[in-house]
């Protein structure tokens, strides 16, 4: 099988409901966001390599990452299936699952009781993984971002805008766990006086 088809020479691309939309539409923007924070996501499991700390320490991290990562594939899918085209077949194969905002909340307030109270406000830093995770969480932002209209305007399931939400939340925790388990120094945040 072929990678390339030449559909999209024409500046188009094809959703999963078939339609055919220019590549430079809402959604297309939305998928692509999506993408690379999925991306981001493999970049940071890759610089847990490059950590101090023992590997193993970092095992949580990589599945709770590998298990988000196949989550944003999902959301993905539901992205590509407009809810006001897709028949009711399509929709309920690429629908994303509501509790998966719960499990990141769980994750989220796991990692935030053991880290000490943050007090300033902390410049992306704490080591090479931590920082490709804060690198993530400002692209998970454009993500919701680029969801979030799909989602208000009932194209795409509102459940995909919650998750990112919470995602970027949960991503700003995980750097700080993953600084202070690495023994790296946050950098606080200095006003120019």
């Amino acid at each position: 099988m072929r990678i390339y088809t030449k559909t999209g020479d024409d500046g188009t691309s094809s959703l999963y409901t078939g339609e055919r939309r220019p590549k430079s539409d809402v959604t297309f923007q939305a998928l692509g966001d999506v993408d690379e924070l999925n991306s981001a996501l493999g970049v940071a499991r890759a610089a847990f390599a490059l950590e101090k700390a023992e590997q193993s320490s970092f095992q949580e991290h990589q599945e709770q990452l590998e298990s988000i990562q196949s989550r944003l594939l999902d959301a993905g899918s539901a992205i590509a299936t407009p809810q006001d085209s897709a028949s009711e077949a399509q929709l309920s194969r690429a629908a994303f699952d509501t509790s998966s905002a719960s499990e990141l909340e769980e994750w989220l307030d796991h990692w935030q009781e053991q880290l000490p109270p943050l007090t300033n406000f902390i410049l992306p830093s704490g080591g090479s993984a931590a920082c490709a995770l804060h690198m993530a969480r400002t692209i998970c932002r454009r993500a919701e971002r680029s969801v979030m209209p799909l989602a208000s305007s009932g194209a795409t399931d509102k459940a995909v805008g919650v998750y990112l939400n919470r995602l970027s939340d949960y991503l700003f925790v995980l750097a700080r766990a993953v600084a202070q388990q690495s023994g790296e120094r946050e950098v606080i945040y200095k006003k120019k006086s």
